[in-house]
């Protein structure tokens, strides 16, 4: 099949996929922030958990057994426990707007809105918040600025990131597929694990990248052989909950609750593809995918193959995406960006 067929959307960003907006806020004292995606007419959803030490909140709901099939908004927000707050900024923001779940017998609605957090509790901003932690006003910042349009790296929930031994920060990508299908991602990348083939510049994620989106890969050798330590330029110390790479994947095929699950579950190994080690006791990896149903399925046979491509080029975005946060994330305090240690120029990274 021709590659032609495969190419980043207009953006680059989630927001090709038509019916989906982000906002963005932060708060550069606390080194915090919140990144929401906002569904325009709802979306169908689900999530895949696989760190050790998850932060969430109304994910039992995504349960393709539950009474809602569809949300409103999916938050990413560092913070740690602190951060659940930020849904509900934004439900209270999507409420009183009149986004939500409705209910037939009056006109009150209950807007849907699933989050995972990262914890930037300790990279030396400022935490004296005393009963009033940021979290619940950045979420309605963040939602009521959500457009096409946003900033990657040091932004969002991924001011106070760090990824393994390099600052970061927030991604996005995108990729059309055959059929005219578009799947996009968006992540906050907080991990344990490096994000950089030991003793090289080149990304994990390199073979994945499109376009030169990570200053162009190719001219960044791989090492010759790999690093038998999985810790290798990861996080010097590592504690459970205190590192996380959160994310969401979506497209704007018409899927079933089920097969939004799928699609989940098989973008996972984006994370693999990028991030090593992964998974582990000392993350909290989560993956949301929404289904905004704007290009029609096919009836019966050909869904499961459709299903099966999307899943796999929801998987090679988000790796591309969690390249991008680091790539594009900026020195903050102590915590070096890539570009700065490997001393990529501005010129080549618009490139």
């Amino acid at each position: 099949m021709s590659d032609t067929l495969f190419t980043p959307g207009p953006r680059n960003l989630i927001t090709d996929v038509a019916g989906l907006r982000v906002g963005q806020a932060e708060d550069m004292d606390v080194r915090t922030g919140v990144t929401v995606v906002v569904a325009d007419d709802r979306a169908v959803g689900a999530v895949d958990v696989r760190g050790g030490g998850p932060g969430t909140r109304e994910t039992d709901l995504l349960s393709a057994d539950c009474l809602v099939d569809e949300v409103d908004a999916i938050v990413l927000s560092g913070g740690s426990a602190y951060g659940l707050e930020a849904g509900s900024g934004v439900a209270a923001w999507l409420g009183a707007r009149g986004k939500g779940f409705s209910f037939r017998s009056t006109d009150l609605v209950a807007p849907i809105v699933p989050q995972a957090i990262l914890f930037d509790l300790t990279n030396d901003g400022n935490k004296d918040w005393g009963e009033m932690p940021p979290y619940r006003d950045l979420g309605v910042a963040a939602v009521s600025n959500a457009g096409e349009m946003f900033a990657q790296g040091t932004a969002g929930a991924g001011v106070g990131a760090r990824a393994g031994a390099l600052k970061g920060g927030i991604g996005s990508a995108s990729i059309t597929a055959p059929g005219g299908f578009t799947v996009g991602a968006i992540v906050a990348s907080n991990s344990f694990g490096s994000t950089v083939m030991p003793g090289s510049s080149r990304f994990w994620a390199a073979p994945f990248e499109l376009r030169g989106e990570l200053g162009d890969q190719s001219g960044h050798a791989p090492p010759a052989t790999l690093a038998p330590d999985p810790y290798t330029d990861s996080k010097i110390s590592g504690s459970p909950g205190t590192n996380t790479t959160i994310g969401v994947v979506a497209t704007d095929a018409a899927l079933t609750p089920a097969e939004t699950r799928r699609l989940a579950i098989m973008a996972q190994d984006g994370y693999a593809r990028a991030i090593r080690p992964i998974h582990t006791p000392f993350d909290g990896d989560v993956v949301f995918a929404l289904a905004t149903g704007k290009q029609t399925m096919p009836e019966a046979d050909a869904r499961s193959a459709i299903v099966a491509t999307l899943g796999a080029l929801a998987a090679d975005t988000l790796a591309r995406a969690v390249a991008r946060s680091v790539f594009e994330a900026e020195t903050l305090g102590d915590s070096r960006s890539y570009r700065d240690i490997f001393a990529i120029s501005q010129t080549r990274r618009q490139e």
